[in-house]
């Protein structure tokens, strides 16, 4: 398994949290397995949450953020 298809959406997750500091970064192959790596970023915390993928899905719930970084790394991977 090796990465061919990487994709990374920034954004404000809170309206006072300027910056685009949090991030949703995907690290695909070619057949659309691996993980989504979400970093939600705070006035005061930071949360840090890795979902499994298979076959470009995951059986948890993905943001909007995550969606779009899995659809990036799938036009890089093609």
């Amino acid at each position: 398994c090796t990465v061919q298809g990487v994709g990374v959406v920034r954004f404000s997750a809170f309206p006072d949290v300027g910056g685009d500091q949090s991030f949703a970064i995907a690290l695909l192959d070619a057949h659309g397995d691996g993980v989504v790596i979400s970093s939600i970023q705070g006035r005061n915390e930071n949360r840090i949450y890795a979902k499994p993928l298979e076959r470009w899905d995951s059986t948890h719930a993905l943001s909007e953020e995550e969606k779009q970084a899995i659809a990036k790394a799938y036009q890089i991977g093609e």
